[in-house]
């Protein structure tokens, strides 16, 4: 069964097991198929949902609204995000202004069929808009009772730390954040989770098997695998840095790490991020049912210091650890 953990400072618990429709809801996978693996991920325990209102311009909102339609609320941790362009993408259909806030978490609500969310998170810092400005626009969200809690995705350490006071001075609790994290791709290593831990702010991480690199079933100077995510244009720019071939051979190297281990790749991977006691939840996506029943088995793993570690040593060469890569995460300027 799926494990919980405190998101932050709170006594607020989510499944350690998160389920994310980033890039198949409403895009890759036909809505039929997308209900299907939300059931099946609510059968296997989890009960934490994460999603955007710009997964496929707000359609993958609507899909998990209509997939969770029916459960006891109560029971459900649901998590979205504001930030990107939707709708028709006018010059306030972006970023973090109050304007853009608190219509968005209006339309999120109607679509996912819910007077709340969990938590309510600023997709990317905005540097267009006074951070001021934004904080407040997300206490009043939780004031009016339409978020519990409030978070960030991708903000650097000192960002956090400046969102932090300002929250706690509107009286409200900033208690996560939704950075990129895995054995790949350790950038929030060095300065965020720090200072995070300092602050009482867990991290809820995305890509925890690398666009599924560390599956192990990209082979170097090998064709890419036919339906893979690097074949998909939706995801392909995302895979491109985690394919070189040296990556992929030290990749390889995990496969008898995890087998001595007794887990398949994917758990290996999961249970790598896990391990970080400020990670609160890996969040993971799935095509097919049948996938999710392999990765909720790393919820519950305790891995073992000398297996995290010939994992750290398996992949020196090629993790990427520069904590800059943060602060290229938020666009200096709106798309719109």
């Amino acid at each position: 069964m799926v494990q919980y953990r405190y998101l932050g400072n709170s006594g607020f618990k989510i499944s350690e097991i998160t389920y994310g429709n980033w890039l198949t809801h409403a895009s890759q996978v036909a809505n039929e198929a997308a209900i299907a693996t939300v059931h099946k991920a609510l059968d296997l325990g989890i009960t934490s949902f994460d999603t955007s209102d710009n997964y496929a311009n707000t359609a993958a909102e609507s899909v998990l609204g209509e997939a969770l339609k029916g459960q006891r609320r109560e029971s459900l941790e649901i998590f979205t995000k504001v930030y990107w362009p939707t709708g028709p993408m006018g010059p306030n259909d972006h970023g973090l202004s109050r304007k853009h806030i608190l219509e968005s978490i209006n339309g999120s609500l109607k679509r996912l069929g819910t007077d709340y969310v969990d938590v309510y998170q600023a997709h990317r810092y905005d540097y267009e808009t006074p951070l001021e400005e934004t904080i407040q626009a997300f206490a009043d969200v939780v004031r009016q009772g339409k978020a519990l809690y409030i978070g960030t995705s991708e903000w650097t350490a000192e960002q956090l730390r400046e969102g932090h006071a300002l929250a706690k001075s509107y009286g409200v609790q900033l208690i996560s954040n939704q950075p990129q994290y895995s054995a790949l791709w350790r950038v929030i290593e060095g300065k965020v989770i720090p200072t995070s831990q300092e602050l009482g702010i867990s991290q809820i991480v995305w890509s925890p098997m690398a666009q599924g690199v560390l599956s192990g079933k990209y082979l170097p100077g090998r064709p890419l695998p036919e339906g893979s995510r690097a074949t998909d244009e939706s995801g392909a720019n995302f895979i491109k840095r985690f394919l070189a071939d040296d990556v992929l051979e030290a990749v390889q190297r995990l496969k008898p790490i995890a087998a001595d281990a007794g887990l398949t790749m994917p758990q290996l991977a999961i249970a790598w991020v896990l391990a970080n006691p400020n990670v609160s939840a890996a969040i993971v996506g799935a095509s097919r049912p049948e996938q999710l029943e392999d990765s909720v088995k790393a919820s519950g793993v305790a891995l073992d210091p000398a297996v995290k570690a010939a994992v750290d040593e398996a992949l020196a060469d090629v993790a990427i650890t520069d904590p800059q890569k943060t602060y290229e995460s938020s666009p200096k300027a709106r798309l719109t």
